[in-house]
């Protein structure tokens, strides 16, 4: 039998070799050692060539960015031909070492012949990843604005506004469109929804959305929908800009853009916004408070969004409370307050969720102080209950530590994405934490707040964690609360002409406004906190701070600031200089009550001076973004007893004298977070 079985190999190795010319089908019959050692090399090469495109990927990939498809497709096939070839693997270990006349050498030529066209496919795989010279490109951003929010209650005003818009935008003789009503009333939501249905129905090639606010920052639109085209704007001057957003816009054949929240007329073509002839396949959707603004902006279909009739407020009123049909009594009340509220969404909701759990007693507290509110400088019925019901909505807030959150909140620019680490920053400066309490105490204080507040609808989550926003009409309230004699905050957009209007004044934000022009000096006996913005290469006058002897927490972004012109301000707790050219840094040895110190990509440092080391209280420092700093002095840190956070952006890594290294840059650190003496240390760190 044995040798009628090797008959049989034989004569069918034979056949093939009448298949295949006859040089290379006698290598796969004596040289099975060969192919074999030719495959396990393959094989090693192409796994390595694997894992190293999967570490190239890997960065890339935690930073949010796109794998382009055929990396995507190439690592699978390796992976798929590396796992496919684990039997050939196998049978190398079995396969005899006879050939003549012997039962196994058929499937040693087969398999030889298996691993040599396997070898090929290997080395076909390997050669074709030289072609990766990038692997990724950054991801566009998620459409999120155009996503329902949870907060999103159909009504029946907002469904006939719904229609009339949709019909809107399948009219090719209308190309702007105004959405118009009051604050508060649901026109941001409105038109997200809309954003959300034309994106899913198709209607248009790109879907954009940018908000606009009563002070327009060209800038900021512009980028917001560059961002979302994936589009990088390298040019500086307004026109050249404007140019290069407008020529890619042009090159979408049919395109939606909404621009929230308009207060006055604006220029598309500043912006660079091709429109009408120049671009009959763009429509705009515009939201505003003012019916005029839609005659100004020529809109050709004027959609109004109305209140909530009394039912639907009272429901949404009643959902927001969780209140049950069976209670009688409070829903008596709930309807007294909810027809208080004129049928205003934001108004309903934070008042609903105030009371949520309160005793009837307050219930009727509230429906009484809203009868008899009184906000003079209203000039609607509706925006006076608004403000009331927001008003009382703060007064039940039930920890002063979330109330300062909220009134913090309102220093910052309309319509901005305000990040939770600064406000942990300014309530720590504003003296939330404690002494004795380590600042991710008051870290986790500031989270506590902002969902309490998220929770009664005062503030608003964003695409991320680490941002909240605020209602323009909640921050119109929370800066006529905090601008009271109370709090003494001034929210400003430039220096008021009367000097004598800062005596009172604790608090001054003037952020997202870049300053051209500061006084010598000012008079602010009881000034506490001030936030400013300048122009680049504006120069803080030298006697700029003398007269704010009491000045606790100090932001500067941008200009030039000499730190021997805070030498005086003795009782400075927080200093945070962003993008800002900052000199004599060794006057910081004069500030031995800063407890935050913050350096941001201010390019102008090179080397922290020793000086730092004396500040006894400090205790968290970040130079983030300083890229030529290129070194710490020996024992700084050390000397710094109370610190717990240190954050060092990976650019300032480059160059670096470390003690302890032979070499620059050898002990650069290779992991984004990492724990050493003090409580935190963060390394920004792009590379992976």
């Amino acid at each position: 039998m044995a040798l009628e079985s090797a008959g049989g190999s034989i004569i069918a190795m034979l056949a093939e070799l009448m298949v295949e010319p006859v040089g290379r089908q006698f290598r796969y019959m004596f040289c099975f050692n060969n192919f074999a050692q030719e495959f396990k090399e393959r094989e090693e090469n192409l796994v390595s060539e694997k894992d190293r495109l999967q570490d190239v990927v890997r960065a890339p990939e935690r930073n949010a960015e796109e794998i382009y498809k055929d990396v995507k497709k190439w690592l699978e096939d390796a992976n798929n031909e590396i796992e496919g070839a684990k039997p050939l693997e196998n049978e190398i270990g079995k396969n005899g070492k006879c050939f003549t006349w012997c039962p196994n050498c058929m499937r040693q030529f087969k398999l030889s012949k298996a691993l040599a066209k396997k070898s090929e496919t290997f080395r076909k795989l390997g050669e074709s990843s030289e072609k990766f010279t990038k692997v990724a490109d950054k991801r566009p951003p998620q459409r999120i604005e155009f996503l329902t929010s949870k907060e999103f209650t159909p009504s029946k005003s907002s469904e006939e506004a719904l229609e009339q818009i949709m019909e809107a935008l399948k009219d090719d003789n209308v190309n702007m469109i105004g959405l118009y009503g009051m604050g508060g009333v649901g026109k941001t939501t409105l038109v997200k929804e809309v954003g959300r249905i034309a994106t899913e129905s198709q209607l248009f090639d790109e879907v954009l959305m940018a908000t606009v606010s009563q002070n327009p920052n060209v800038i900021d639109i512009q980028n917001r929908m560059a961002d979302m085209l994936g589009l990088k704007i390298e040019e500086n001057s307004k026109e050249g800009r404007a140019d290069r957003l407008r020529q890619r816009l042009k090159k979408v054949e049919k395109m939606l853009i909404t621009l929230d929240d308009v207060w006055k007329h604006i220029d598309l073509k500043e912006i660079g916004i091709p429109f009408g002839d120049d671009h009959r396949g763009c429509k705009i959707l515009l939201t505003t408070r003012r019916k005029n603004i839609c005659s100004s902006m020529k809109c050709q279909q004027k959609v109004f969004l109305r209140v909530l009739p009394e039912k639907e407020a009272c429901d949404l009123f009643r959902i927001n409370a969780g209140l049950d049909d069976g209670d009688s009594t409070l829903n008596e009340v709930a309807r007294d307050v909810a027809r208080e509220c004129h049928g205003l969404p934001i108004a309903l909701v934070t008042m609903g969720r105030a009371l949520r759990d309160e005793s009837a007693v307050k219930w009727k507290r509230v429906s009484k102080q809203l009868k008899n509110s009184q906000f003079p400088d209203m000039e609607q019925i509706e925006e006076k209950n608004a403000y009331a019901c927001l008003k009382l909505s703060y007064d039940y807030l039930k920890s002063k530590e979330t109330k300062l959150c909220f009134l913090l909140c309102c220093l910052f620019p309309e319509d901005y994405n305000i990040p939770v680490e600064d406000l942990t920053r300014y309530a720590v400066g504003y003296g939330l934490h404690q002494d004795g309490e380590p600042i991710e105490d008051a870290r986790e204080q500031v989270h506590v707040a902002i969902k309490d507040l998220k929770a009664c609808c005062l503030l608003l989550g964003t695409e991320t964690e680490e941002h909240v926003r605020m209602h323009d009409l909640v921050r119109d309230v929370a800066i006529q609360i905090a601008s009271s004699k109370e709090y003494g905050f001034m929210v400003l957009e430039k220096w008021p002409t009367s000097i004598e209007s800062f005596e009172g004044c604790t608090t001054i934000s003037l952020m997202g406004n870049k300053l051209a022009e500061l006084p010598e000096g000012l008079v602010c006996p009881q000034l506490k906190v001030l936030l400013l913005e300048l122009d680049d290469g504006l120069n803080v006058p030298e006697r700029f701070f003398e007269g704010m002897k009491e000045i606790e927490v100090l932001s500067l972004k941008g200009g030039c600031l000499s730190l021997q012109s805070l030498e005086l301000s003795t009782k400075l707790q927080l200093s945070l200089l962003t993008e800002c050219e900052c000199k004599d840094l060794i006057s910081l040895r004069k500030l031995q009550g800063l407890k935050i110190l913050g350096l941001m990509s201010c390019l102008s440092i090179e080397e922290l001076p020793d000086e730092i080391g004396e500040l006894k209280e400090l205790r968290l420092l970040d130079v983030t973004g300083c890229q030529r700093l290129r070194r710490i002095p020996v024992n700084l840190i050390g000397r710094l007893k109370k610190l717990e956070e240190l954050l060092i952006g990976d650019g300032s890594f480059d160059g670096w004298d470390v003690v302890g290294c032979h070499r620059r840059n050898e002990c650069k650190p290779n992991r984004t977070k990492f724990v050493v003496s003090v409580s935190r240390i963060i390394i920004e760190d792009t590379e992976g």
